[in-house]
């Protein structure tokens, strides 16, 4: 009787698995397969940061599309909606301080964004993901506050693909 290497046995298993017709896939990216459309509202901002509500919303339009397979859509017209409140934006945290007065970077700071948001599925109002209270850090250098807002803004929108996806 032959002896069937790990590889071997994983191409049998593979083969029965496709021949079968066994599907798996990440197709419609957790979401309902008919929310094909999402509507992203600009996002009730309850700080000074005008900046952030804008970033906020051209990367989540950008991100919800490319990586959950939806297209951009008025909300009168949208299978699901994204709504959400921007609560806090604080730029002042500090994490690190330099020893060294002739360097031109002194410290190092964290900015940290705070929001609500759900995604609704319109035909029903069916909270299809909700989070409360979900945070984006960024750390950036004394006077590069816009570089701290991107990556806190990128976390948080990370963080709701990846929670959007994990809705099965």
């Amino acid at each position: 009787m032959p002896r069937f290497g790990v590889r071997s046995s994983l191409l049998i298993a593979l083969a029965t698995v496709l021949g079968c017709g066994v599907r798996y896939g990440f197709a419609g990216g957790g979401l309902p397969s008919n929310i094909r459309t999402m509507a992203v509202m600009p996002f009730d901002n309850q700080t000074t940061s005008p900046e952030v509500q804008r970033e906020l919303l051209d990367l989540m339009r950008r991100e919800l599309q490319r990586r959950l397979g939806v297209r951009d859509a008025s909300e009168s017209r949208a299978d699901a909606v994204v709504r959400g409140v921007i609560s806090a934006y604080d730029v002042d945290v500090p994490v690190a301080v330099s020893a060294n007065p002739s360097q031109a970077v002194t410290a190092r700071r964290r900015l940290q964004v705070t929001i609500d948001v759900e995604i609704v599925q319109q035909a029903n109002g069916r909270v299809l993901f909700q989070r409360k209270g979900m945070r984006g850090e960024g750390d950036y250098d004394e006077r590069a506050e816009p570089d701290g807002r991107r990556k806190a803004i990128e976390k948080i929108v990370n963080d709701i693909v990846e929670g959007a996806q994990s809705q099965w």
